[in-house]
């Protein structure tokens, strides 16, 4: 059965997940709506788009963050909230309630979410990503 508590991670990682980080910091930056440029998603490779670097690696370290956060903090009482809170913060990352449920693809949130509870294996999958964008040219 699912406690009060799960149903708390549910609810406060999916807030969290959808702070649209790379609207936010691209709107702060005087910059146009990132939905309107590129992929038309939020995420750091279209930040990445605009040509501002220090946005595109805030962008993704923030919504990398805000989806370890949320799993870190409910897992210090229960790793099972954990998990539902990481995983929602990627639920609430790809479909933000603020932006009519149209957010981003969750790459970052996800990796994120992994760093948090296997650390290794986000390792391997950064190391997959760098390989793969280095030999292709090719991110998203």
């Amino acid at each position: 059965m699912i406690s009060g508590f799960d149903l708390a991670a549910v609810l406060i990682g999916y807030l969290i997940g959808s702070i649209p980080f790379g609207l936010v910091l691209t709107r702060m930056a005087g910059l146009e709506d990132i939905r309107s440029i590129g992929s038309g998603n939020i995420g750091a490779t279209n930040v990445l788009r605009t040509g501002r670097k220090g946005l595109a690696a805030a962008t993704l370290l923030l919504d990398a963050g805000k989806a370890a956060a949320a799993a870190l903090i409910f897992a210090q009482w229960d790793g099972v909230a954990g998990l539902f809170a990481g995983f929602f913060a990627v639920l609430g990352h790809n479909f933000p309630v603020w932006l009519k449920f149209q957010g981003g693809k969750g790459v970052a949130a996800t990796l994120g979410l992994i760093m948090a509870v296997a650390w290794p294996a986000g390792l391997m999958a950064c190391a997959t990503w760098l390989l793969v964008a280095a030999v292709f040219r090719y991110s998203s």
